[in-house]
């Protein structure tokens, strides 16, 4: 059973075509502005894929104070239209992979 109150990981892995993976990240962050301003938003990371041949070119990893904050924040009708606007901008499909996470291990260095 899981807390909605305690603190999640969001992490949305893209499948994009390498050539589009600029323009993406770039309304991306423009995006990631807006959640950066909502309440209970903590962090968030894009990382980019060294090889052109990876599956998933691009990984966001956001942390939320609980999974309800960042419920809210996706459900602002502004973000929800940009994202799929995002969608719809490039020449190839952009295939998103999003899901909330709770920490079962974590490891640190010694």
């Amino acid at each position: 059973m899981t807390d909605d109150s305690s603190p999640v990981t969001f992490i949305n892995v893209f499948e994009i075509a390498a050539d589009e993976l600029d323009a993406f990240v770039e309304k991306w962050e423009q995006r990631a502005r807006l959640m950066r301003d909502k309440p209970g938003f903590i962090d968030s990371r894009m990382h980019r894929a060294r090889s052109s041949d990876s599956r998933f070119q691009l990984v966001n990893v956001s942390h939320w104070e609980s999974q309800e904050a960042w419920e809210a924040a996706t459900a602002d009708p502004d973000f929800a239209s940009r994202t799929q606007a995002a969608r719809e901008q490039t020449r190839q499909p952009v295939t998103p992979n999003p899901a909330v996470y709770d920490v079962v291990v974590e490891l640190t260095a010694p």
